[in-house]
């Protein structure tokens, strides 16, 4: 029996395109085998014949799943109900099925951040078995981020047009097929894997948002939503540091790409506590399932009503540019708010992948040695911490926007403090200590709400390609950062810092006059705004 928001349209499909793929990653299992006589040095091996075969099956397994996933389209044409404009009751008590779904949503995100956290693992091996320079090794991290601002765009579309369950499975089994990545002979496949793993990873974050999003009562939202964001992203680091440690003396390097074939699988093996989100089933006609699947989150007495004057439904947005598409985003009401998050996503990055970087090697200007400087970062993350837990309190008991302009503007003051401090001469490892934790706190802050806050306030048909956009300026961001730390920008450590606090005291400005609150409103309410401005 079909469960509501949970079945797939042509199992055998979907199911056959999962062996296909996982065969395929199996087939570079004797090559990787064979590394155990060289040291499990790889480099130069010719690819077998399997390889070649196993490379080929995976995309046609992740075709096949796609077509075994994706809803026919007289599904989206008809009804399988009577017209009905529906709501969770957001007042209502999280239950287990919300407790359940928030668990598997952690689960996906960690394994998702795991990747990209593993990039700076790899980074000694592989440069010591390709017998590179920095400079070649830094295009392993170009492409990976290149391929999840790209995956970020890609996959929102994906979930807009074909459903969130959909963009997230499809991305998982990605996933799965670039873990041959860790038996590939030469770095050029490496570089293409390592961008096809970036492009998956890419896309399931603002999914998984999304989901949670249409999926949690508006009562709970906005604290699950940032607590979501800092326990993934923080398991994501663990399990990258964990899997080194214990995995990466026996193996090599390579084994942590391998990872992909596990990690992702446990997202298919839990897909049956990944149910599609019931707005995005009510807005393609399919309102029996949608009203299904709602009464277990609201239950059957009181959970689904009929809209009213006391819970009007999602507004019709009349405006010459409506929001249908990417280049929608940045025209129409929507305009001034996505050009905040954009200015805020690409500020992060430059930060994040730039000055935060480059800062131990920094610190020594303002006299700290080598092995101070690790002792200072390490201590100043664990300063930081309580911080995550203030940045949940705040975006759900003060303001949803408030609290991310104030993060960028405490980011911002954070960067002229450095600037201050180099300008001034001053050399005091309290100081500097202080300066540091605040940093880290308050660019913490900003991506655990920025992606949660993108997630809130663009309509149903576009809520995935929004947080997917927004999600991909911060990638975008970390592009330019790389690239002006091989340019040596970072070498000016003041100036670095003051510049870099220019666009975050921008983001933060122009966010403070466009941002609409989102705390413990309907997502239906949140859009009314938008329809009045």
């Amino acid at each position: 029996m079909k469960q509501p928001g949970l079945s797939f349209h042509r199992p055998a499909a979907f199911w056959l395109g999962c062996a296909l793929i996982a065969g395929g990653v199996l087939s570079h299992g004797p090559m990787f085998m064979m590394g155990q006589h060289t040291h499990w040095q790889m480099v130069g091996m010719p690819m077998t014949t399997a390889m070649w075969v196993g490379m080929a099956i995976i995309p046609l397994g992740l075709a096949l799943s796609a077509y075994g996933m994706l809803p026919r389209a007289p599904a989206y044409a008809g009804s399988d109900g009577a017209p009905l404009n529906f709501h969770v009751a957001d007042g209502a008590p999280l239950n287990r099925a919300h407790w359940a779904l928030v668990t598997v949503l952690v689960i996906t995100l960690a394994i998702d951040v795991m990747k990209p956290a593993t990039l700076g693992f790899v980074m000694p091996g592989m440069t010591a078995e390709y017998g590179m320079g920095t400079s070649l090794a830094s295009l392993l991290a170009l492409f990976a981020l290149t391929g999840t601002a790209i995956g970020s765009v890609v996959w929102g579309r994906i979930a807009d047009r074909f459903g969130r369950r959909s963009a997230i499975l499809l991305s998982a089994l990605m996933f799965i097929g670039t873990a041959i990545c860790g038996a590939m002979p030469t770095f050029g496949w490496n570089l293409a894997m390592c961008f096809l793993m970036g492009a998956s990873a890419g896309g399931l974050l603002p999914i998984t948002f999304t989901l949670m999003t249409e999926t949690v009562p508006a009562a709970h939202r906005g604290w699950l939503l940032v607590a979501l964001g800092g326990l993934g992203t923080s398991g994501g680091y663990l399990l990258a540091a964990g899997a080194a440690a214990i995995l990466e003396p026996m193996f090599s390097w390579r084994v942590l790409w391998l990872l992909g074939l596990p990690t992702g699988a446990l997202i298919i093996v839990l897909n049956r506590f990944i149910p599609e989100s019931p707005r995005f089933l009510s807005s393609m006609g399919l309102h029996g399932q949608a009203r299904a699947l709602l009464e277990r989150f609201a239950g059957r007495r009181g959970g689904i009503e009929r809209d009213d004057e006391t819970h009007p439904g999602a507004p019709v947005i009349d405006e010459s540019h409506p929001v249908t598409g990417v280049r929608q985003l940045l025209r129409g009401r929507h305009a001034a708010v996505s050009w905040s998050l954009l200015v805020a996503g690409t500020a992060w990055g430059l930060v994040n992948f730039g000055f935060l970087l480059w800062l131990p090697v920094n610190l020594r200007v303002l006299g700290v040695d080598p092995a101070g400087a690790s002792a200072l970062l390490a201590w100043s993350a664990v300063y930081a911490l309580p911080g995550i837990a203030l940045v949940i309190w705040i975006y759900h008991r003060w303001s949803s926007f408030k609290s991310l302009v104030l993060f960028l503007a405490l980011t911002a003051a954070s960067l002229l403090a450095f600037g201050a401090l180099d300008a001034l001469a001053v050399r005091s490892v309290v100081v500097t200590t202080l300066a540091t934790a605040a940093l880290l706190v308050s660019v913490s802050g900003v991506i655990a709400m920025l992606i949660p806050y993108a997630a809130e306030i663009y309509p149903l048909h576009l809520r995935g390609t929004g947080s997917g956009v927004v999600a991909a300026s911060s990638k975008f961001g970390g592009i330019l950062g790389a690239g002006l730390g091989v340019a040596g920008f970072f070498d000016h450590f003041a100036v670095s810092a003051v510049l870099l606090a220019l666009p975050m005291a921008a983001a933060a400005l122009m966010l403070w006059r466009s941002g609409v609150e989102t705390r413990g409103r309907r997502l239906e309410e949140i859009e009314t705004c938008f329809s009045r401005s």
